[in-house]
């Protein structure tokens, strides 16, 4: 077993980071939340101090967002934003897109909503340029941050910096919807409290959860701010999580397994993120089928296109299937 960065990993998953799938350490995409900074990458760390907006616009109709970089003048209400990092908290929110990441525009969840919106890159200038944005949002490790802000104010997340809930709040103060992104941050962290309460009172107090990935053959088990849903499991409903995965996983955000070691990692119920596309033979072996977890049927599969950011839209997604895979009711 050997823990390792892996680019091809990070390709697929994650802010990103949302965006989605939250460990500065270990990102370039919340492994997927983000590819690109969205993980999943969904993509959701430790939370920091937040950066804000100021209430009031002033005559030129910009408010003072106050960035992780320092204060900068932006839109009070933007129509023509390019999101290479959060663009699924952006949409959550109502946001105009003219230009997103190849990332959301690959997700499924969000295929139908950026229908017609150019895909860019950082790398892209004259396109972004074309495109005319009034806003660019852009995670920290791209290239050409100095020339973005030529063209337009320019908001540069870290990802991991902020929590799940922390960051689509910040979202929210730089759309200037600061109150809609609390509301639905307060609404949701109560939901997903009350469904881990009953999940708690089914399968027992000590219940515990193991997410897995299946990945070209390989497989990953997730810490607790990793996408996948794993901010829902373990932050939002306080689910428990095996002591070798918190050895193992919890710290870097996710850790390299071989197959024959997979018992030693499983929980009373298994949350399986795997392409639909993907060489998924490794789910054939006696070691996978004889896991107490797999025969009991407690194997809950999603997929890992849809589940690399930990946006708004996502979490939402996820929270109703783990709902009807350990409650059965959705």
């Amino acid at each position: 077993m050997k823990k390792k960065m892996w680019a091809p990993l990070f390709l697929l998953l994650a802010l990103v980071v949302s965006a989605c799938g939250n460990n500065a350490n270990n990102n370039n995409a919340g492994a997927s939340q983000s590819a690109g900074e969205s993980a999943s990458p969904s993509a959701s760390a430790s939370a920091s101090p937040s950066a804000g907006a100021s209430a009031s616009a002033d005559a030129s109709g910009t408010i003072a967002y106050e960035s992780e970089n320092g204060p900068v003048e932006v839109p009070a209400a933007p129509k023509r934003i390019i999101a290479l990092s959060s663009a699924p908290n952006v949409l959550s929110l109502g946001g105009t897109l003219v230009g997103v990441d190849q990332w959301t525009a690959g997700n499924p969840l969000f295929k139908d909503k950026v229908q017609g919106v150019e895909i860019v890159s950082a790398e892209n200038l004259e396109k972004i340029i074309e495109l005319n944005p009034d806003l660019i949002i852009v995670g920290s490790t791209e290239k050409n941050i100095d020339k973005l802000k030529e063209i337009a104010p320019t908001v540069v997340y870290t990802w991991g910096k902020l929590d799940y809930l922390k960051q689509q709040i910040e979202i929210g103060k730089l759309l200037n919807k600061e109150q809609e992104a609390q509301a639905w941050a307060d609404d949701f962290s109560k939901r997903a409290a009350d469904i881990g309460a009953e999940i708690k009172a089914k399968a027992g107090a000590d219940v515990t959860v193991t997410v897995f990935e299946l990945f070209d053959k390989q497989f990953y088990v997730f810490g607790n701010n990793w996408a996948r849903g794993t901010e829902i499991v373990y932050q939002a409903m306080g689910l428990g999580m095996p002591e070798k995965v918190k050895k193992d996983a919890l710290g870097p955000g996710y850790y390299t397994l071989s197959t024959e070691v997979l018992p030693e990692y499983a929980g009373d119920y298994i949350i399986l993120s795997r392409s639909a596309t993907g060489d998924n033979g490794a789910l054939n072996t006696d070691t996978w089928k004889n896991m107490p977890a797999v025969k009991a049927g407690h194997v809950i599969e999603i997929d890992t296109e849809a589940s690399s950011y930990s946006d708004p839209t996502t979490l939402e997604y996820l929270l109703n299937i783990f709902k009807e895979g350990i409650l059965g009711k959705a």
